[in-house]
C-alpha cells in the first residue's frame, strides 16, 4: 500500500471532494473541565475549523484578547444586540452575559465552514432548538470533582470566592450531560483531542452533510 501523508489523512480533506454544508460543534462543561483548552488545540490541529467568537459583558482575564477569545462589551450593547434580534442564542452565566452574534454563523453554514463554539448548556440548547440538523454536541467531563476544583485553582485567574461559585455551580451545569450527542470524560488532555478530532471527522462524513453526492454517485454509475 502506498503511504500516505498526513496533510492527506487531515479531517480538512476528508470531504475536499466537493461541495458540504458546514456544521455547528458544541462544546459545553463546568468550568475548569477544560473545554477551552481542547477547542484551542483542536482549532490548532485543523485550520479548515473556525471559532465563533462570542460576545460577553465580563472582563478579559490575564492573555484574553478583545477578537480572539471574546468580543467584550457592555451591558448596553449588549442589550442593542439582543433587542435587534443578532444573537443566536445568549446565556447569564455566573453574572455574566454571553451570546453568539447570528449573520456570522448562518453564513458559515452555506459556505460550507465549520464553526467551533465554546458555550454553556444554556447556549447550546438554543442553538439546538434553532438549528438541530446542523448542531453536533460535546459535553466534557471531568475524571472526578477533586480534579476539577484544582483545575480551577491552578488557572490562578479568579478570587476564592469566584471558584467557590463555580464549584457550587458545577453540579447543575453537569446535570445536563445527557442533552449531548458525545461525552468524553477529560482524563487525559491528548485522549481528548483524538476524540474530538475523530468526532469532527465523521460527523463532516454524514451523507446529509454532503451535498454533492447524489451527482457524484451518478458519475460514479455513468462510469460503469
Amino acid at each position: 500500500m502506498a503511504e500516505v501523508s498526513d496533510q492527506e489523512w487531515s479531517p480538512a480533506n476528508q470531504t475536499a471532494r466537493g461541495a458540504r454544508r458546514g456544521l455547528l460543534l458544541v462544546l459545553s462543561s463546568p468550568s475548569g473541565a477544560g473545554k477551552t483548552t481542547l477547542a484551542r488545540r483542536l482549532l490548532a490541529a485543523d485550520p479548515s475549523l473556525r471559532l465563533s467568537i462570542s460576545v460577553t459583558t465580563r472582563a478579559p482575564r490575564p492573555g484574553e484578547v478583545d477578537g480572539r477569545d471574546y468580543r467584550f462589551i457592555d451591558p448596553a450593547e449588549f442589550a442593542r444586540l439582543q433587542a435587534g434580534g443578532e444573537l443566536l442564542e445568549w446565556a447569564e452565566v455566573h453574572g455574566n452575559l454571553y451570546a453568539t452574534p447570528e449573520a456570522a454563523v448562518l453564513d458559515a453554514l452555506k459556505a460550507g465552514v465549520d464553526m467551533l463554539f465554546d458555550i454553556d448548556w444554556q447556549g447550546a440548547r438554543q442553538i439546538r432548538e434553532r438549528m438541530a440538523e446542523d448542531v453536533v454536541s460535546v459535553f466534557i467531563l471531568p475524571p472526578d470533582g477533586q480534579t476539577l476544583e484544582r483545575r480551577l485553582r491552578d488557572r490562578a485567574q479568579d478570587s476564592e470566592d469566584v471558584v467557590r461559585r463555580r464549584m457550587a455551580a458545577a453540579a447543575a451545569e453537569i446535570a445536563h450531560w445527557g442533552e449531548y450527542d458525545y461525552v468524553i470524560v477529560n482524563a487525559d488532555l491528548e485522549t481528548s483531542v483524538c476524540g474530538l478530532a475523530a468526532i469532527l471527522t465523521a460527523e463532516r462524513l454524514k451523507r446529509v452533510r454532503q451535498l454533492d453526492l447524489p451527482d457524484f454517485v451518478r458519475g460514479v454509475l455513468a462510469g460503469l
